[in-house]
C-alpha cells in the first residue's frame, strides 16, 4: 500500500444502534433502494438527481464499494440504514475520510421514516466509528442554508456553525448557499462520555 494511501478500518462491519442497523453499501443493495430513491423531495437540498435506472444505481454502488477514492488518499464510507424490527431501508449514510483528520459526513433518510429519529440515531453512531476507530480531529458537513431539519440535525449532535459559502452551488435552476458545520473530537468527547 502506498504510504499516502488511507487506512481502512472495519470497513466491511455492521454497525449498530438499538433500533438501527448500518450495512456497508454493497451493489446488493442497489434493487431495494431504487424506488426509495426516486422521491424527488430527496433531492430538494443537494445536487444530485434520482438515478436514472436500477443499472445505473448499481453501478454507482460497484464504484463505492471499492471504500477507497480512486488515488486512495480517501476513505469513501457508505452504509444503508435498516430497522431492525421491519427489516426496512430507512436512509443511507456516508462519510468522506481524508488523510488530515477530517472527515465529511452526510445523510439521507426516505421520506416515509422521516421524523423518527433515524438520522440522530445513525449519525451518532457514525460519530462514534470517525472519532473512535479512524481517530478523526474534526467531522464536518457542509449543508443547504434552507434545508432547516438537516441545520438542527447537525446542531442536535453538537456541531457548531464555522462558515457562510455564498453561491456554494448551482443546481435545479438556483444558487444555493452553504453552512459548514464542524465537531471537534474534544467537543465531542465532552458531550459524549460513554459510561
Amino acid at each position: 500500500m502506498p504510504q499516502d494511501e488511507i487506512q481502512l478500518v472495519a470497513p466491511e462491519v455492521t454497525l449498530e444502534t438499538p433500533r438501527l442497523l448500518l450495512e456497508p453499501l454493497t451493489p446488493a443493495h442497489a434493487p431495494a433502494l431504487y424506488e426509495q430513491l426516486q422521491d424527488e423531495r430527496l433531492y430538494q437540498f443537494i445536487p444530485q438527481n434520482p438515478p436514472a435506472s436500477p443499472q445505473a444505481l448499481e453501478e454507482r454502488h460497484v464504484a463505492l464499494s471499492s471504500r477507497r477514492s480512486p488515488d486512495g488518499r480517501e476513505a469513501w464510507l457508505n452504509w444503508v440504514v435498516r430497522e431492525r424490527r421491519s427489516g426496512d431501508y430507512v436512509g443511507t449514510l456516508e462519510a468522506t475520510v481524508q488523510g488530515d483528520m477530517l472527515a465529511f459526513i452526510a445523510y439521507m433518510v426516505f421520506v416515509q421514516y422521516q421524523r423518527r429519529g433515524f438520522a440522530a440515531e445513525a449519525c451518532e453512531r457514525l460519530l462514534w466509528h470517525l472519532f473512535e476507530d479512524y481517530r478523526m480531529s474534526i467531522i464536518a458537513a457542509e449543508i443547504d442554508t434552507r434545508n432547516v431539519a438537516s441545520i438542527a440535525l447537525v446542531e442536535s449532535l453538537g456541531f457548531l456553525r464555522v462558515a457562510f459559502l455564498e453561491d456554494a452551488d448551482q443546481f435545479k435552476g438556483s444558487s444555493s448557499d452553504e453552512y459548514r458545520y464542524e465537531l471537534g473530537e474534544s467537543v465531542w468527547r465532552e458531550g459524549h462520555a460513554r459510561s
